[in-house]
């Protein structure tokens, strides 16, 4: 009962974000539309990202922030230089991540990251669009793999 009361509590709430009208029938309709919803949704769906180590990904962030950052600059300075020397490719990145999370992590950050973007993932490789071959290098090191496989690395547990 708890689950539901809560699960309806955030869809009202997020309706009343959402709809930014605070008038009796639009607040009245989010009730219903939220306890509806609800209702006709009881069953609670395995989700991939609960085994996600978010205090983990939060650690991660200021890295990728600064892979971002890094990576911006460096595609700044191929736009600016006259002769535009870019040489685009297509890498085909076979990861050894074994989690699906990871492997969304990967192709997530790959693409914020200026001068790559994830075109495919399927399983286990990612083909990756690399607009040189400096934008490319953080892929090939596997610097991006490591880092994601510290984030997903199995917990400790107490004896």
């Amino acid at each position: 009962m708890n689950a539901w009361i809560s699960k309806s509590a955030v869809l009202f709430l997020a309706w009343l974000v959402l709809s930014a009208s605070y008038d009796l029938v639009s607040v009245a309709l989010g009730l219903f539309v939220a306890l509806a919803v609800t209702w006709l949704n009881p069953v609670d769906p395995a989700s991939p990202f609960r085994s996600v180590p978010w205090l983990r990904v939060l650690g991660y962030l200021p890295w990728l922030f600064a892979r971002i950052f890094r990576s911006g600059i460096h595609v700044t300075r191929l736009i600016l230089d006259p002769s535009l020397p870019i040489a685009p490719k297509l890498i085909r990145y076979r990861t050894d991540l074994q989690s699906d999370g990871a492997i969304v992590i990967l192709g997530n950050s790959l693409t914020l990251t200026p001068g790559t973007i994830t075109v495919e993932v399927n399983s286990n490789e990612l083909i990756v669009h690399a607009i040189d071959d400096a934008a490319s290098r953080d892929l090939i090191e596997r610097r991006f793999e490591r880092k994601i496989g510290q984030v997903f690395r199995p917990r400790k547990t107490a004896p």
